[in-house]
């Protein structure tokens, strides 16, 4: 019987330690809105023209119109990618 005044004595002192750590910590930690852009953004950058010209590299073997697909291609994601960020960039970071 005393076992078990003790645990619960002990559950009771370790539950308020860890509320006390929660606030004096600030809660439980999320990254900032403003990170998750950043990696928005860098993805943009790096998958769009990677895409793009897997795709360009892909239509200029099938059609034989090397190097044309690739180039157009090519451009044309970075100009989706650029027109993204800045879509990304209007968003509020909190």
């Amino acid at each position: 019987m005393a076992d078990d005044r003790q645990i619960d004595d002990l559950d009771h002192r370790i539950a308020q330690a860890r509320a006390g750590g929660a606030v004096r910590d600030g809660g439980p930690k999320r990254p900032a809105k403003g990170y998750s852009q950043g990696s928005r953004v860098l993805a943009e950058l790096i998958g769009a023209p990677i895409g793009g010209g897997v795709i360009g590299w892909a239509l200029d073997r099938w059609l034989g119109t090397s190097p044309w697909c690739l180039l157009v291609l090519v451009v044309l994601s970075f100009v989706v990618a650029f027109r993204n960020i800045y879509r990304i960039s209007k968003e509020r970071a909190e």
